[in-house]
């Protein structure tokens, strides 16, 4: 089977372009044998991106050829050159190029149609199981397309579900951590009772998205999509739509929303957005500041939108704890920059060459002060910043550019895999005082090591051996000894009940 396209892969979708060119019969049958598996049999993704010149903006025919031949470094989309001819990766790239027979639009009557519940669904009084729920882990298994629910004291499993394919972003759980959403990148939104360990039901909500994110309140769940230009917001007690954001700046240029994320401490949702340089803020709750919000259409249920003007489009956000700052990554993937949300304006840059992964970042306190650190898609490194001065501090060297970083409160560690590269096996282990590196771990050697999050009470460390015959292992985090490993089908991420809803420093969100 062909790999899977990354999350990273999106990055391909930027460039300059040119006008499509004619394809070529065979192209179309070519897509079908060797690219549908990951960008879906109608080009409007899966695993992979939409491949479509709507979300391939002005690339041009010659660059989506060089990566359909050559692959493309720091993610898994593979290289072709070995098995087609110059001239048929040219005819597949002008094929992808070529325009659908028709605009795809996903609007609300679409979105409403495409609800389902699960027959012989019925909600559960108490948990089904002896488990304390808020120490349960899913693990989203991307082989199969499942996700485990794990027992955070015994491991043992409690339940595997099937889920719509390809799910993409971390799973985002109600604040009583009683039902979780997942989302796909086809744009399904599934919603799962962990009392009753049954699926209640499921909507698609766009047709190529990005996450999701859910109110601190937990009313409401918003769905970034990168086609069409949308925000859905959807009611999480039905799933029904509450309200659809077309995305657009103040000249009316639309934009992809590259992520959303939740700020509990502002009752807001924050939008990245791809392709202008504003980043939205919008309240979901009456508490917002009516001189900051523009006032929303009546059929909205939310209470306002607020655009922050930028230098440029920023992606990929890491917010300090109290939700006042947030850093972006810059268009040229050499910068952070430091928008500061209360003032509604930039306030510092920051050099971090190499693409960080600010998304993945964490903090904690070091000598009486917050820090936070990013790894870096592209270098081998870990940038540690002061948060007080936004002063880079430290850069740390990794054996090869990571993905993710995860800590807990109580652990003297952090935890920083080596995603990409001949050292993937790699899981660096970081003092958080001293800042070095105290052990590598391989548990096993060749293979992809990757995605820890800790338990509760931060007693174990739980890694992904990323491969379709993987498993997740499990390692005390004290002693870093391994305890246990539980058989998965490529186990890409694990998302622990209490550190998600408590907003643990130690796990992204």
């Amino acid at each position: 089977m062909i790999p899977r396209i990354a999350t990273l892969s999106l990055a391909l979708v930027f460039a300059t372009g040119a006008a499509a060119q004619a394809p070529s019969p065979d192209a179309a049958a070519v897509f079908a044998e060797k690219c549908a598996v990951c960008h879906g049999a109608d080009r409007l993704g899966g695993s992979g991106p939409a491949l479509i010149p709507d979300t391939l903006g002005r690339m041009k025919p010659e660059a989506i050829a060089t990566v359909i031949e050559a692959g493309r470094t720091a993610t898994q989309m593979p290289a072709f050159g070995a098995d087609l001819s110059k001239d048929v990766i040219g005819a597949l790239a002008a094929y992808i190029k070529s325009p659908l027979g028709t605009v795809p639009t996903w609007t609300r009557a679409d979105i409403d149609k495409s609800r389902s519940f699960a027959a012989g669904y019925t909600a559960a009084q108490t948990p089904v199981f002896k488990a304390d729920p808020l120490n349960l882990f899913l693990v989203v298994e991307t082989g199969d397309h499942h996700v485990s629910v794990l027992d955070g004291d015994t491991f043992e499993r409690l339940d595997r579900f099937a889920t719509p394919y390809a799910v993409h972003g971390g799973p985002k759980f109600t604040p009583d951590g009683r039902f979780v959403f997942v989302m796909s990148r086809d744009g399904w939104v599934q919603k799962y009772d962990i009392w009753s360990l049954k699926e209640v039901g499921r909507v698609r909500a766009g047709l190529n998205s990005r996450n999701i994110a859910i109110s601190r309140d937990g009313k409401w769940l918003a769905v970034a999509n990168y086609l069409p230009n949308t925000l859905t917001i959807l009611a999480t007690s039905d799933l029904s739509v509450a309200h659809i954001y077309d995305v657009a700046d103040r000249k009316g240029t639309p934009s992809r929303v590259s992520a959303v994320y939740q700020a509990p401490t502002r009752d807001s949702f924050v939008l990245a957005l791809k392709d202008v340089a504003e980043i939205w803020e919008i309240a979901t709750t009456a508490n917002a500041d009516a001189s900051l919000f523009e006032a929303l259409p009546s059929s909205s249920v939310l209470f306002g939108r607020r655009r922050i003007a930028v230098a440029e489009p920023l992606d990929d956000f890491f917010f300090d704890p109290e939700y006042r700052n947030l850093i972006g990554a810059s268009r040229d993937g050499a910068n952070g920059v430091v928008v500061n949300l209360t003032a509604g304006r930039e306030t510092a840059r920051l050099p971090l060459s190499g693409m960080p992964h600010l998304g993945s970042g964490i903090s904690w306190m070091r000598d009486g002060k917050r820090v936070m650190a990013t790894p870096h898609l592209k270098e081998g490194k870990l940038s540690v910043i002061g948060v007080d001065d936004w002063s880079l501090l430290k850069t740390i060297t990794t054996e090869g550019p990571g993905f993710f970083l995860r800590s807990h409160e109580t652990s003297r560690f952090v935890w920083a895999d080596v995603f990409f590269g001949p050292n993937k096996d790699a899981m660096h282990v970081i003092d958080k005082q001293s800042l070095e590196i105290v052990k590598t771990l391989r548990p096993a050697p060749g293979k992809t090591a990757a995605h820890v999050e800790f338990d509760r009470y931060g007693k174990h460390a739980l890694v992904s051996l990323w491969e379709n015959d993987g498993a997740v292992i499990v390692y005390d985090a004290a002693t870093l000894e391994e305890v246990r490993r539980i058989p998965m089908r490529k186990p890409s991420g694990k998302y622990n009940v209490w550190n998600k809803i408590t907003f643990s420093e130690g796990t992204s969100h």
